[in-house]
């Protein structure tokens, strides 16, 4: 890469009230990785929530308001297959007639990838430095694995963790039952699906569920504490930055 890429960090709405250690944690590996890393304090939502319920003016609205502070920046990337999802797969359309913002929705979708897939693809990075001594599973989330392609990169620089065992789920790209506001609207479907995830993550005997979503994450670490389980959790920019040493997601600090 000719010169250093000025990189937005879209922190999402989940890092950002409830695990910002990830998105330093991605910080960090965007920086090491040559970036110039700048989170414009300006951003909020991505408007997936209002998207996914129908409300689709307020998520043009957002969407709008994402793009007003990312559209300087050579790239956005996001810790989370869903909101960069949002952007990539659905920005596009939702501004479709727009005369505005029709252009700058696809600019910046073509310029917005997830966190891992954008080390793996666009940097080229291939290993990562860190260790984790521990055997883990990797759960593929939806708007990562269907809307991005994403599935070899996280399990890419996973391989070059010293310590780390990498077991595969036998369900690792079946749903967790989050779905955002999908584990509200149906909660018993929802019950039944992450108590099959953690029955699959319990079963390879890995003691720690790696993802590349906080909301993914959330929900099968409050499955896993409910039942007593000593399964950590964590996102996958954790471990590869070397963010390991406080509690897990779910755990007490």
């Amino acid at each position: 890469m000719a010169k250093e890429p000025r990189v937005g960090l879209f922190a999402t709405c989940l890092v950002d009230a409830m695990r910002p250690q990830i998105g330093f944690a991605a910080a960090k590996l965007l920086e090491d990785a040559g970036c110039i890393v700048e989170v414009p304090p300006s951003q909020t939502c991505c408007g997936q929530p209002a998207y996914n319920n129908g409300d689709r003016e307020t998520a043009r609205a957002l969407a709008r308001q994402v793009i007003d502070a990312f559209k300087e920046y050579d790239y956005v990337v996001v810790p989370s297959g869903s909101c960069a999802g949002m952007i990539h797969a659905h920005y596009p359309a939702l501004l479709a007639d727009d005369p505005n913002y029709a252009a700058l929705a696809l600019s910046l979708a073509s310029r917005t990838y997830e966190l891992v897939s954008f080390l793996v693809r666009v940097l080229k990075l291939e290993r990562a430095t860190a260790s984790y001594g521990e055997a883990v599973a990797y759960h593929d989330s939806c708007s990562g694995l269907r809307e991005l392609g994403i599935k070899d990169e996280p399990r890419q620089l996973l391989a070059g963790v010293d310590g780390l065992e990498l077991r595969e789920l036998a369900g690792a790209e079946e749903c967790c039952g989050f779905g955002g506001t999908f584990c509200v609207k149906y909660p018993d479907i929802s019950t039944k699906m992450v108590n099959d995830k953690v029955a699959d993550i319990e079963a390879t005997g890995a003691t720690t569920i790696l993802a590349g979503d906080l909301g993914c994450l959330m929900n099968i670490a409050g499955r896993l504490k409910r039942k007593g389980s000593g399964v950590k959790a964590r996102h996958v920019a954790e471990v590869l930055a070397g963010f390991v040493g406080g509690p897990a997601i779910g755990e007490e600090r």
